[in-house]
């Protein structure tokens, strides 16, 4: 069993490194601090052919797996781009997943290829405020109105909504009541966000301020049935096949941030003279950072053990859950002990493991809380009962 890159993931490492010297630390700090979206980073991604690694090679993408999209997105957070850089591109890698397993030809050649190319952001419109995880309990509704439906709902925490062309719309059409079970009578949409209809409020928060957190509400959005993927009422059994995929991707996004922590930490340990002496010379210091350097070496290969089962058609639940909540785990606690390396000059904006910390609770929270993930992981590994 071979736990090294393959040559083509070492490939796909190398490119990204390459391209993302082009944007240090110091144009992630402005970014973050004028809560402006990366353009540069997201344009030099998409020109060099990376949007659509994932993506089946005849609408124009590289038709690698998800396990060299990790590789990827694991390599734009190590470099300090942090969720900063992650975000911008996340949905564009993964998103569309649905497309690509239920949609008809005609959606494929018309919804990936701008996509790919970057002429199409978008945006994933599933969570709401009164559901939350729960996602059979969304309350926005598609309704059929000859050949379009009227889509009508407010929807929370979607990110790069206010840059968006494009939405992936969970939207129910068929009321709950009327359902045999609960996650039936929702259908999925990607069509234009028309902002006639749909206004975009930002959430302002802690971190990851160049990637927009937004309340989206829609008010009579008029989607074409042609922008409706798969059957109607389909809809929740086809974004759990964006589920994994994203949960793997989160990880190694985690892992990444993790790192460039890490290797910030250890630099500074290594320059800084108190007491006559370097301070990582000191157990304190480098007992923490040892720890932290396993944990997140422990969570990337769960990642990569996941993202190698879901590639081979094998089920992954299990291990993208773990590998997410390992790495989400581990990124804090490496970032928590940079900062406290550095002391003082942790806690400045100029030294960056301020920001890393901040943008390391993104793949904590999201997409799923780690209480939520133990539920599962208590359910489907060790056969306790159901607690959610």
């Amino acid at each position: 069993m071979d736990f090294s890159l393959t040559p083509q993931q070492r490939e796909v490492r190398e490119l990204t490194e390459r391209l993302c010297r082009r944007f240090d630390d110091a144009y992630w700090l402005v970014k973050d601090q004028r809560a402006e979206f990366p353009d540069e980073f997201y344009r030099a991604v998409a020109d060099a052919g990376l949007l659509g690694i994932a993506m089946p090679e005849q609408y124009g993408g590289s038709g690698l797996g998800i396990a060299e999209a990790a590789v990827l997105m694991g390599t734009i957070a190590e470099s300090g781009a942090c969720m900063s850089g992650a975000s911008a591109v996340h949905m564009n890698i993964f998103g569309l997943n649905p497309v690509v397993v239920f949609g008809n030809d005609e959606q494929k050649r018309r919804m990936l290829p701008p996509l790919i190319r970057g002429e199409h952001k978008a945006c994933f419109a599933v969570t709401e405020p009164d559901a939350g995880l729960n996602t059979a309990a969304i309350r926005t509704k598609a309704e059929r109105q000859g050949a379009h439906y009227v889509i009508s709902g407010q929807k929370i925490w979607i990110s790069t909504a206010q840059v968006a062309h494009k939405a992936l719309i969970l939207a129910r059409t068929t009321p709950f009541d009327e359902v045999k079970r609960k996650t039936d009578g929702m259908s999925l949409f990607y069509t234009d966000l028309d902002r006639a209809r749909v206004e975009v409020r930002a959430i302002p928060k802690m971190g990851r301020h160049a990637v927009d957190s937004n309340m989206v509400f829609f008010d009579r959005l008029a989607v074409p049935e042609q922008d409706r993927i798969g059957a109607e009422g389909d809809g929740f059994r086809m974004i759990l096949h964006g589920l994994n995929p994203e949960r793997i991707l989160i990880a190694s996004e985690a892992v990444g941030i993790g790192r460039a922590a890490l290797r910030r930490a250890a630099a500074y340990a290594n320059e800084r003279s108190v007491f006559g002496r370097k301070i990582g010379q000191n157990q304190a210091i480098q007992h923490p950072l040892a720890k932290c350097w396993m944990q997140l070496e422990a969570a990337q290969l769960m990642a990569m053990k996941a993202a190698a089962r879901y590639d081979v058609g094998a089920d992954c639940g299990l291990e993208a859950n773990a590998a997410k909540y390992l790495a989400a785990e581990a990124a804090v606690e490496a970032c928590e002990a940079a900062v406290l390396t550095l002391g003082g000059m942790g806690y400045s904006a100029e030294y960056h493991v301020e920001r890393y910390l901040r943008e390391a609770y993104v793949p904590r929270i999201a997409p799923v809380t780690p209480h939520m993930i133990l539920n599962f992981v208590a359910e489907k590994a060790l056969g306790l009962p159901r607690s959610y």
